[in-house]
């Protein structure tokens, strides 16, 4: 239980994203509001079918700040007025502050995902800094990549394309063998495969490849121990999801939301 006296805020905030039906966001912080004594602040989901709907919904919603999931991380910069320098390297946004001054509205765009993988990373790893697998190609992997080029670990990105691109290399799932798992011993997972209610999917590569000196971690974190997980742990290898980073990029935004704040 928490410690924490009443706080008489006022503010609402939110997601979008589609299709939105097991957010994590609306839970945290609805405990969040309530663990801390934070009054008069609520948090909802906004499924929007198009990120062209994201206007409208600003209009008639008087929001102070809202996170964005999946598919709008990169289709929401053009409806940033100001982008933070580390989200516009990344080149995805999944948090964004709002500020009314006067008659005016100004949407700053921010990626905490980058601070919540940080950290959560660097507790799985400790001192090591493996060679890497990114699996995918979206906007979650786009933090994933900085993170990576940030702490000096070399990666490889597989993806169903083998489009060259810089500064990593970029392979098929096809092209992964039983080698390349022993040569990149960290493997993240960065699609949505394993999501529920798709629980027994899982990206396709040659598991029996894995043993005890890989490292799998695995954005998702519905359900806490995905099928890719599994794999990980059947063979001994260190594994993460993604709540950690979750609960950590979520504390961020909010911090981000509450500067300045009056």
């Amino acid at each position: 239980m928490s410690n924490a006296t009443n706080k008489n805020l006022s503010c609402r905030y939110g997601l979008i994203g589609y299709p939105l039906g097991h957010s994590f966001s609306e839970r945290y912080f609805g405990e969040k509001f309530a663990a801390e004594g934070i009054a008069g602040c609520s948090y909802e989901n906004f499924p929007i079918a198009s990120i062209e709907a994201l206007p409208e919904l600003l209009a008639s919603r008087h929001l102070d700040g809202f996170n964005v999931t999946i598919p709008y991380k990169q289709a929401v910069l053009p409806y940033l007025d100001a982008i933070d320098p580390e989200a516009a390297q990344v080149g995805a946004v999944n948090c964004v502050k709002v500020v009314r001054e006067g008659g005016s509205t100004k949407l700053t765009g921010y990626n905490t995902d980058i601070y919540g993988f940080r950290i959560s990373l660097l507790e799985l790893l400790g001192k090591d800094r493996p060679r890497a697998l990114v699996l995918g190609t979206g906007g979650a992997s786009k933090a994933v990549e900085h993170v990576l080029r940030t702490l000096g670990i070399s990666y490889t990105i597989v993806s169903r394309s083998a489009e060259a691109t810089t500064p990593a290399s970029r392979m098929t799932y096809a092209a992964v063998t039983p080698r390349t798992l022993k040569d990149n011993p960290l493997i993240i997972n960065a699609t949505p495969l394993g999501t529920y209610p798709d629980t027994e999917s899982a990206p396709l590569l040659p598991y029996e490849g894995l043993t005890s000196a890989n490292v799998l971690y695995d954005l998702v974190y519905n359900p806490p121990v995905t099928r890719f997980l599994r794999y990980g742990e059947e063979v001994g290898a260190r594994t993460a999801n993604g709540y950690r980073m979750l609960v950590l990029q979520a504390e961020r935004s909010w911090e981000i939301w509450r500067e300045d704040a009056k």
